[in-house]
């Protein structure tokens, strides 16, 4: 077992193995581990265009072209700690959003209580609220949130579970700190302001991505930081946050959005923040025929492994 969590995935041709979030080992015990890799292939929550539930198997497919060290940071997050794919969230009944939200929240539950820190794959945005339930055993936590959308609406289509609603839900429930949250990226016409409101109402930093664009992303960094500060953290990347241009396989694109490298300097800038779990949610393979949405979507799963695995590090040595 320590062999296979310590496998090196730039050993074997990229073409060669079974396809794994980053072709590491599939690992059921968290326990063994100190960041689970987690499919969570759901879209009961869209109310428009689905798809998102196949998302884990494709980012799964493209993460085969991710490699160990950052050219940047230097760091290598397989060398920090163990890591390896924990498989999909299974659903008893993916008819009922209700159901399949308590699905998830048993499954990282699960993996909080045996102290590995998850980095998901959706699955549509409704699937944060139930992973924050999850992990949000000692209060509120903090987040940063990266999307083209606040996703605080009240309720769509009738639903109150939606993947449009999933962080006003978390405020009223009390797992999600507004004060401590910041939205980055937000654009695109609404048919309602109740979102922006919500969200600016209740404490929430909301950064506008030509607000974005105006300050550049070191000084966003600095603000996200501010406004989390040193508690608990959680990284929300939405696809959807990348202009269509780099992104096209989602169900809601917005133009006008961030570039790639923006996003990835944006990550990278979280690096030192207390983080406790991250994921990306919205790729729709089906509206993503070339696949460079699910390799953007992977791309920042790396980037978030990689402050993620310093995060675990500096954690473990206090």
């Amino acid at each position: 077992m320590e062999n296979e969590i310590n496998y090196n995935p730039d050993s074997a041709p990229r073409y060669t193995g079974p396809v794994t979030f980053m072709r590491m080992p599939v690992v059921r015990d968290p326990s063994k581990l100190d960041i689970a890799l987690i499919g969570v292939p759901y879209d009961g929550g869209v109310e428009n265009r689905s798809g998102p539930r196949h998302g884990p198997r494709e980012i799964r497919n493209m993460s085969s072209f991710m490699r160990t060290v950052h050219h940047v940071t230097r760091v290598n997050p397989y060398k920090l700690c163990r890591i390896a794919d924990m498989g999909d969230v299974t659903f008893t009944n993916p008819f009922q959003i209700e159901t399949s939200q308590a699905d998830i929240t048993a499954f990282f539950r699960k993996v909080h209580v045996a102290g590995a820190v998850p980095l998901s794959a959706g699955g549509d945005h409704s699937i944060t609220l139930p992973i924050l339930r999850a992990l949000a055993t000692d209060g509120p936590v903090g987040m940063v949130h990266i999307d083209a959308h606040t996703d605080t609406a009240d309720e769509e289509l009738g639903s109150k579970l939606s993947h449009g609603t999933p962080f006003r839900r978390a405020v009223e429930e009390g797992i999600l700190d507004p004060k401590r949250t910041v939205q980055i990226g937000i654009r695109g016409a609404q048919n309602s302001e109740e979102g922006w409101e919500f969200s600016l109402k209740s404490g929430m930093r909301v950064i506008f991505i030509e607000e974005f664009t105006k300050l550049g992303v070191e000084a966003v960094i600095a603000e996200a930081r501010r406004i989390t500060g040193t508690g608990s953290t959680y990284i929300s990347f939405d696809i959807d946050s990348l202009d269509p241009a780099f992104a096209p396989g989602t169900g809601t694109p917005e133009v006008g959005g961030m570039t790639p490298i923006q996003a990835q300097g944006l990550l990278r800038g979280l690096r030192g923040l207390d983080l406790i779990g991250g994921d990306v949610v919205e790729v729709s393979p089906p509206f993503d025929p070339s696949g460079i949405t699910a390799l953007a979507g992977v791309t920042m799963m790396y980037e978030i492994l990689c402050v993620l695995a310093d995060a675990v590090v500096q954690r473990k040595s206090r």
